[in-house]
This record gives structure tokens, sequence and C-alpha cells, in this order.
């Protein structure tokens, strides 16, 4: 199972997403729930260094594979954090939406940063 969780900060931006695991739905190359996953997110981490101008930080697990994290730095401007978390939200709904059909596959979380 791959398991999404977004950490949001006390004003509810999210500061980190984390992925981990497999979804395990089908045979490797022929995953469709670890495609879309993979396919939203990806495009979320791209979005974000394309649209705001800076480099989210990531980390990816290359070797094993089944683990990336995205943070967001507290230091943007108030435009790049802005269409930041328009991203991050955007990502949020959309693997909201992988679950609601793959929820065998697909654990999305939501906590907030203590």
């Amino acid at each position: 199972m791959i398991k999404a969780q977004f950490l949001l900060a006390k004003d509810g931006t999210i500061r980190k997403l984390t992925l981990k695991g497999h979804a395990d739905s089908g045979e490797y190359g022929h995953d469709i729930v670890c495609a879309a996953v993979s396919a939203v997110t990806i495009g979320a981490a791209n979005g974000i260094e394309h649209l705001t101008g800076f480099d989210p930080v990531t980390a990816v697990d290359a070797i094993e594979g089944g683990h990336l994290t995205v943070a967001i730095p507290t230091t943007l401007s108030p435009d790049a954090a802005h269409t930041a978390q328009i991203l991050l939200e955007s990502l949020r709904f959309s693997l909201g939406q992988i679950q609601a059909t793959s929820a065998d596959y697909l654990s999305v979380t939501t906590n907030h940063i203590t």
C-alpha cells in the first residue's frame, strides 16, 4: 500500500508530503494505481519548481523506490508560497480521488506538525 501523509503547519499550510510504499495493484509496469500516484505527485513537484522558481526540498529513494518526500521551506515569497499551496492542495485532492476508488492500495492522511 502507498501511504501519503501531508503535514500541515498551525496556520493550515501544507509544509511536507511523504509518500511511502508500493501499491501492488498490478504487475510491475502495469500497476495503474502506482502510475496515477506517481504522475500526479511528480507533476505537482515539477509544477511547484516551474511556477514558483524554487526547487522544493525533495528526497527520493532511487534504489528501493516507493519513497518520496517534498518539503516546502518557510522562506518563500508570499506569491511563491501561495502558488505552492494551490498545487499541493490540488495534489491532496487528486490523491484523495485516487484513494476513493483504490482504498486497498492508497491511504492519504493529513496531520498537523506539533
